[in-house]
């Protein structure tokens, strides 16, 4: 006599997705890796669907425009993108007594200003931001200068020893040559290029300049001198100034080799 037995009973793979439901992404990629059956049935779209829509629903829209990537392969580059935001950036090799910034400021036919700082000399912004002001001991007779001039300024950073060189910014504009007067110049900073995952792209350099004035001795002419230079690195999506650590990151690119 043989037994027959009405139950139905599910194939492998539907047994295993409908366990796979109550299983987090991690035990699920886990689960994964135990055999080809299991790779398939713990990398079904109906899994990972709405896993994506919750952690990631951005990235759920991605799968409209290329249906060929599978919503496993879109959980897994979520969930890299959000541990690299959380990582905390590296401290910088490079150091601000390690540097020397060379300064010059003239109109066509006259310096304003030539300075060259060395790190440990410079005046370190309260805020913690990669923003220096420098005192000039520099002044020039009004008469030498139109009410508004132009000027080329060029701000260099030297690794010490002359092991490097960074040009900040080299360009020209025009400043009014007036006690009390400022000058504000910026130019676009390039990408560090490949590994900038930790320095932001979108900065410039920035430099400002400030003018008093005083007659001389005898009352006669009247000389404008170049009373301050600040110089320092702005990021251009809030318009705030760098902090300290993400300056010498960016200058680190350029001014240390990547096998140091």
């Amino acid at each position: 006599m043989s037994l027959t037995s009405s139950a139905t009973i599910s194939p492998p793979w539907e047994v295993l997705a409908l366990v796979a439901h109550h299983l987090d992404p991690r035990t699920l990629a886990i689960a994964s890796c135990v055999c080809k059956s299991w790779t398939i049935s713990m990398s079904l779209d109906l899994l990972w669907k709405p896993l994506c829509n919750t952690h990631f629903p951005s990235l759920s829209d991605i799968h409209f425009t290329d249906l060929t990537v599978p919503y496993h392969r879109l959980y897994a580059i979520g969930h890299t993108a959000a541990r690299r935001r959380l990582q905390t950036p590296r401290k910088p090799r490079l150091s601000l007594d390690s540097l020397i910034f060379a300064i010059n400021i003239r109109t066509r036919t006259s310096h304003i200003a030539s300075l060259e700082k060395h790190g440990q000399e410079l005046q370190v912004d309260p805020g913690g931001v990669f923003k220096f002001d420098v005192d000039v001991n520099y002044e020039s007779p009004a008469s030498m200068f139109d009410d508004l001039g132009d000027v080329k300024i060029t701000w260099n950073v030297i690794l010490r020893g002359w092991r490097g060189i960074f040009t900040m910014m080299d360009c020209e504009g025009k400043v009014s040559f007036s006690p009390g007067a400022e000058g504000w110049f910026s130019e676009e900073l390039p990408s560090p290029g490949c590994c900038s995952s930790e320095v932001a792209s979108g900065m410039v350099a920035d430099v400002k300049l400030g003018f008093c004035g005083r007659r001389s001795e005898s009352g006669g002419v009247r000389k404008v001198r170049a009373e301050k230079v600040s110089v320092g690195i702005l990021s251009i999506v809030n318009w705030r100034y760098v902090n300290m650590d993400d300056g010498l990151r960016y200058l680190q690119h350029f001014l240390v080799p990547s096998d140091v």
